[in-house]
C-alpha cells in the first residue's frame, strides 16, 4: 500500500483523536453497555442497542485512525528547502487575476483536508495545478464555474 503524506499538524491531530477514543469515549461505552445490561432483557433494551452500535463505531474508527497514521509519511514542512517552490505542506497565498481576491491555502493530505480552515487535499485541482509553480507564476484552474487565474503572491514553509 502507498504511504500518504501528512503534515506534523494533521498527525497530531489524529493522534489526539485516538488518545480520546481510546481514554474517553470507549470507557464511557462500555460503562453504558454494562448499565444497560443490568436492566434485563436485551431484546428490547434500545439503551443497550445504542450502546453496542456505539461502540461499533469507535472501535471502526480507532482502527481506521490506526491504519492511517501507520500508513502516512509525517512531512515536517519547515525542514523542507525554501526554495519558493510550490510543493506538498506549503502554504500558498494566491490573488485572483480576475476579481484581485486573495485566498490562502495550504497544501496538505487528503486525510487532513478542510476547505472550511484553507487546507486543501494534494490531490485536489487546485493543488495539483500549483504543485512545481513558484511564487510570480500565474496557474490556471479549472473550477466549478469555468477556469480561473491565479497569480502565486507568497509560497510559506511554515
Amino acid at each position: 500500500m502507498k504511504r500518504s503524506p501528512i503534515t506534523i499538524r494533521g498527525a497530531e491531530r489524529l493522534r489526539a483523536e485516538l488518545k480520546r477514543l481510546k481514554s474517553e469515549d470507549r470507557p464511557t461505552v462500555i460503562k453504558a453497555i454494562a448499565e444497560a445490561r443490568g436492566h434485563g432483557d436485551l431484546s428490547e433494551n434500545a439503551e443497550y442497542h445504542a450502546a453496542r452500535e456505539q461502540q461499533g463505531f469507535i472501535e471502526g474508527r480507532i482502527n481506521e485512525i490506526e491504519q492511517r497514521l501507520g500508513n502516512n509519511e509525517i512531512i515536517d514542512v519547515s525542514k523542507l528547502p525554501q526554495t519558493g517552490r510550490v510543493v506538498f505542506g506549503v502554504t500558498v497565498e494566491l490573488e485572483g487575476r480576475d476579481d484581485g481576491a486573495r485566498v490562502t491555502y495550504q497544501i496538505v493530505g487528503a486525510d487532513e483536508a478542510d476547505i472550511r480552515q484553507g487546507l486543501i487535499a494534494i490531490t485536489s485541482p487546485i493543488a495539483r495545478a500549483l504543485v512545481g509553480k513558484e511564487e510570480g507564476d500565474i496557474v490556471d484552474v479549472q473550477a466549478p464555474g469555468g477556469v480561473r487565474s491565479y497569480e502565486i503572491v507568497k509560497v510559506r514553509y511554515e
